[in-house]
């Protein structure tokens, strides 16, 4: 007797247990960050990109490599120093002579050609490297002299960086921030967390994580996260919400008008519907919901919008004037049916 074929429902209701236990496995060495690992997943399983934020010693790094692990994927680590070349990035020509004498140019991959790329502090290199990455990161390849090289499938760059250093540093260009899904900010530990993390790091124990997915089944759970239905009711929603942002759009309210200079671009719009699919997946749903899209709203939008000099006398961050517009932007009204 054949096996009946398993609907979408079963499929998704699979996946989220499967997320439960990458989510166990990670938090086997990483105490609390539920959103940031949340986020972190939902721009795995979408093809995106992530922007780690956070003080020194709040375990970014650990928790990237960790995940690596958890992944059965080809994982780098790249650390971003004053002096990087685009070459150390990308690879470079080396010449070599054959037995015969004779001299060929042979392509020496550099670290770029893996699954996962941590770019360490990436603010700590001039923009010249930076932009070696821009490529990378939009068509899922290097070009080195006159070939184009195709990246592993998948493949995902999960930058980390200090907000509080300035000596020495170079900020992200618009163009590059724009690549990143998600601008994740990691916060301080909870007292209990704290507490936690202390007695568990002092013991001088390695634990060892399982691996839960390999590179093929990202790829499939990518293609299972595409599937996910998105009403036109999201798609307003999160055009409305994107329109919004900007002081010169007509929809735009009063206050972002005067307290914005530039808004998010369309791919803002991109990443909240294939994040809000995620989240739905992740929670074994087969739709999204205005929820989802509200969720990931502040990650998606926060380092895509430029507030101004008012806004500083005012005491607002992005953060503060997205979680004012989540307010204030109506939801689409859903056309009845007599």
């Amino acid at each position: 007797m054949s096996e009946k074929p398993k609907s979408l429902g079963d499929i998704l209701q699979e996946f989220a247990k499967h997320r439960q236990v990458m989510q166990q496995e990670l938090q086997r060495v990483i105490v609390g960050q539920n959103e940031v690992i949340e986020q972190l997943f939902a721009a795995i399983f979408t093809r995106g990109h992530c922007l780690l934020e956070g003080v020194p010693g709040l375990a970014k790094t650990l928790m990237v490599s960790t995940l690596a692990k958890i992944l059965d994927v080809g994982f780098k680590r790249i650390q971003f120093t004053p002096d990087l070349m685009p070459s150390d990035i990308t690879g470079t020509n080396v010449l070599e002579e054959d037995e015969n004498g004779k001299r060929n140019f042979r392509f020496v991959e550099g670290p770029v050609f893996t699954n996962i790329l941590l770019a360490d502090e990436i603010n700590r290199t001039p923009p010249k490297t930076q932009a070696a990455l821009l490529q990378a990161m939009q068509e899922r390849e290097i070009t080195v002299g006159r070939t184009t090289y195709n990246l592993p499938d998948p493949f995902f760059t999960i930058a980390t960086q200090n907000p509080i250093d300035q000596e020495g540093t170079y900020p992200l260009p618009e163009a590059q921030l724009d690549r990143f899904m998600f601008n994740i900010k990691v916060g301080y530990p909870s007292s209990d967390e704290e507490e936690k993390i202390l007695s568990s790091t002092t013991r001088q124990e390695k634990v060892e994580v399982r691996q839960i997915l390999n590179a093929k089944q990202i790829i499939n759970v990518q293609k299972l996260v595409g599937a996910v239905a998105v009403s036109e009711f999201i798609v307003k929603y999160a055009a409305r919400l994107v329109r919004a942002t900007r002081p010169k759009d007509e929809t735009a309210p009063a206050f972002i008008k005067e307290l914005v200079d530039w808004g998010a671009g369309p791919r803002a719009g991109q990443f909240l519907i294939n994040g809000g699919k995620a989240i739905a997946a992740m929670e074994g749903r087969f739709s999204v919901a205005i929820d989802d899209i509200r969720k990931i709203a502040v990650p998606v939008l926060r380092h895509r919008i430029s507030t101004n000099f008012q806004a500083q006398a005012e005491g607002m961050t992005n953060e503060d004037v997205i979680l004012r517009l989540l307010k204030e932007v109506p939801e689409p009204e859903i056309k009845k049916f007599v």
